[in-house]
C-alpha cells in the first residue's frame, strides 16, 4: 500500500562513485574555446566583459577535477537534516534544522537561480542556535525549488511562483508550523512576497533582499542615490539579462548544454556569481571556490540545468502588479545587487515596512559573500517583524 502523501521522509544525499568519475572524465576531456579578445591584467572587472575569462575557467576546472571534495558537502547537508515530501504530486526536498531554543520561531528560507540550498548551509546553524543568547532563534526550513537540486522536476507547466508559495504553506503545515516567518532573495524574494501577500493568516512577516515595487512608478521625489538605483536596474534588464530572456523563452534549448557539459554549466553559472557579487575582479574575493562548486556540482549531479531554467518560463515578469503585502516586512538592499528598488517604490507594495537595511557591502549572494552580516541583518530584521505584531 502506498504511503500517504502527507508523509515527510528522511533523505540523504549520496552521489555514486560512477557519477563522480564520469564528471572528472568529462572535465578532463572538455573542449574549450580560444581566449576572449579583451586582454586586461587583473584585478579589473572589465576582464569579464565578454563573459568568463578562459584562464579563470581553466584554473577552476582543474580544481574541480583534482581538488574539490563533493563528499564534504554531502556530509554537511546530511548533518543539517534532509527530508522529502510530496505536494501536488511533486516531490519536494528540504533541509530542516530545529532549534534547541523553546522560544524559536519557524522560518522558511527560499533560494533563487543560480542558487540552491547550498546558499544557506553556512548560516543555518547560527540562525537555529545563535551564539548570542539575546538574538532570536529559528526552526529553519530550506526547500529546494521545484526542478532544483533533489526536488522533483515538474513534468507539466504550472509550477510558477504562486503555486510554489502555496506549496510552502503546505510544507510548513506538515512540519507543524501553522504560522511562520519567510525570507528570500532572487526568485526566493518573489516567492516570499507572494507568501506575505497571499497567505497572511500563516505568514507572521517577511524579510527580503528583493523588494520589487509595482510597475509604472514615477522617479519624482527620489533621492539621487535612489535614482541611480533605478537607472542601474533599468540598465541590467536592458543590457545584461540575456540569460533570463533565454531561460524565459527557450529553457529547453540551453538545457541540453547545461545537462550535457559540466564546463558549459560551470561557465553559465560562474558568470552570474562574478557579475552579481560585490567584488572588483573575481567572485572568489568573497566566495570560496568550494562554495561555488558545491552549487554547480549539485546542479550537475541532479541534472537540473534545464528544469531549473524553466522557472523563468513559468514566472518571468509574473508578479501580480496588484499584489500588496500587509504583514510586517523587513527589507535589505545590498549595494551590488542586480536589482535595487527605492523605498518609496517598495512602500507601494509592502505596506508595513518595519526595517530598511542598507549595508555597505554585499551583492546578490549575501549569505555566501558576507554570511556574518547576513545572519545579523536577518536576525534584526525578523526581530523587528515579530515586535511589530501580525
Amino acid at each position: 500500500m502506498p504511503r500517504p502523501t502527507t508523509d515527510v521522509q528522511a533523505f540523504e544525499a549520496h552521489a555514486t562513485d560512477a557519477d563522480l568519475d564520469d564528471l572528472r572524465a568529462r572535465l578532463a576531456a572538455a573542449r574549450l574555446p580560444e581566449a576572449e579578445t579583451i586582454h586586461r591584467a587583473g584585478p579589473d572587472p572589465r576582464r569579464w566583459d565578454q563573459g568568463v575569462p578562459l584562464a579563470d575557467l581553466v584554473d577552476l576546472v582543474s580544481y574541480w577535477r583534482t581538488g574539490y571534495n563533493w563528499r564534504s558537502f554531502e556530509e554537511r547537508l546530511n548533518r543539517i537534516g534532509q527530508f522529502r515530501t510530496t505536494i501536488d504530486g511533486l516531490g519536494i526536498h528540504f533541509l530542516h534544522r530545529r532549534s534547541a531554543r523553546a522560544d524559536a520561531t519557524p522560518l522558511i528560507l527560499t533560494h533563487g537561480w543560480p542558487g540552491s540550498v547550498a546558499e544557506f548551509i553556512d548560516v543555518v546553524d547560527e540562525l537555529a542556535d545563535p551564539k548570542d543568547a539575546d538574538a532570536p532563534a529559528f526552526h529553519v526550513v530550506v526547500p529546494s525549488l521545484p526542478g532544483f537540486g533533489y526536488s522533483d522536476k515538474p513534468a507539466t507547466t504550472g509550477w510558477g511562483t504562486e503555486k510554489i508559495a502555496a506549496a510552502w504553506v503546505e510544507l510548513m503545515g506538515r512540519l507543524g508550523y501553522r504560522t511562520f516567518l519567510a525570507h528570500g532573495g532572487d526568485w526566493g524574494g518573489n516567492i516570499t512576497t507572494v507568501l506575505g501577500g497571499r497567505f497572511p493568516k500563516h505568514v507572521l512577516g517577511i524579510h527580503t533582499t528583493f523588494a520589487e515595487g509595482p510597475p509604472g512608478l514615477s522617479t519624482e521625489g527620489l533621492t539621487n542615490l535612489e535614482r541611480r538605483w533605478t537607472e542601474e536596474t533599468h540598465d541590467f534588464w536592458h543590457h545584461r539579462a540575456a540569460y533570463a530572456k533565454q531561460q524565459a523563452t527557450r529553457p529547453q534549448t540551453i538545457g541540453y548544454s547545461l545537462v550535457d557539459s559540466p564546463v558549459g554549466l560551470l561557465a553559465w553559472i560562474l558568470d552570474k556569481f562574478a557579475e552579481w557579487s560585490d567584488t572588483e575582479d573575481s567572485p572568489f574575493e568573497t566566495i570560496s571556490r568550494d562554495r561555488v562548486l558545491d552549487d554547480v556540482t549539485l546542479y550537475w549531479l541532479t541534472r537540473t540545468g534545464a528544469s531549473s531554467a524553466r522557472i523563468y518560463y513559468e514566472s518571468h515578469n509574473s508578479l501580480d502588479p496588484e499584489l500588496r503585502v500587509d504583514v510586517p516586512a523587513a527589507i535589505t538592499v545590498y549595494p551590488r545587487d542586480i536589482e535595487k528598488y527605492p523605498r518609496p517604490w517598495a512602500q507601494e507594495r509592502y505596506r508595513r515596512i518595519v526595517r530598511w537595511g542598507s549595508p555597505e557591502r554585499g551583492g546578490h549572494f549575501p549569505s555566501l559573500e558576507v554570511p556574518e552580516y547576513f545572519v545579523k541583518d536577518l536576525q534584526e530584521g525578523l526581530a523587528a517583524v515579530l515586535a511589530a505584531g501580525h
